[in-house]
């Protein structure tokens, strides 16, 4: 599964303060209809994400029936982007 959506990038201070972009409500349903195939446990699902030309791996954590794509620190260095930012994000999920 492949989805490209644009966000603002926005701080969340949870177990681990980070800053995340929130996957749109319509993409975290088909997200959710398919976690089950994807999850390695807690909800949490495994993903390739692409901002401008900065890709990595990381994981989509649930938060009030979205899914929240963390925005690490050297991404943000790397694409000269940070809180309050608005970002085009492309992801992939590998179904197991």
């Amino acid at each position: 599964m492949e989805i490209e959506f644009s966000g603002e990038i926005f701080y969340w201070r949870g177990p681990s303060p980070f800053l995340f972009v929130a996957i749109p409500k319509e993409d975290s349903d088909d997200i959710k209809a398919i976690s089950s195939e994807v999850t390695y446990g807690w909800g949490v699902i495994p993903v390739s994400v692409q901002i401008g030309k900065t890709e990595w791996t990381t994981s989509l954590f649930p938060k009030d029936g979205l899914y929240l794509v963390p925005i690490k620190a050297k991404i943000q260095k790397a694409e000269n982007v940070g809180e309050g930012d608005e970002v085009t994000i492309r992801l992939r999920i590998e179904r197991r």
